[in-house]
């Protein structure tokens, strides 16, 4: 069965420690999401990023600022 693609926010991280600190910092502040390989149609330099539905788009943005990460792309796009 095929899953069901829908909008989603995608943050790349240029390293893989800045992709698991934002794993970290959002599974301790209940920020919806998860780590996911970087959809091809992005480039990243460590090949992780932070996928959240596109209604969390406010949260991802504040759980980034408040854990200071340093992103490469902050993205909504359908997969």
């Amino acid at each position: 069965m095929m899953r069901q693609r829908e909008f989603r926010v995608i943050v790349t991280f240029s390293t893989t420690t800045d992709a698991m600190a934002m794993e970290s910092y959002c599974l301790s502040h209940d920020v919806a999401g998860r780590l996911i390989p970087v959809p091809s149609a992005i480039s990243a330099g460590c090949g992780m990023c932070w996928s959240a539905p596109s209604s969390q788009r406010e949260n991802v943005d504040s759980a980034v600022k408040a854990a200071r990460l340093r992103c490469e792309g902050v993205y909504e796009m359908l997969i």
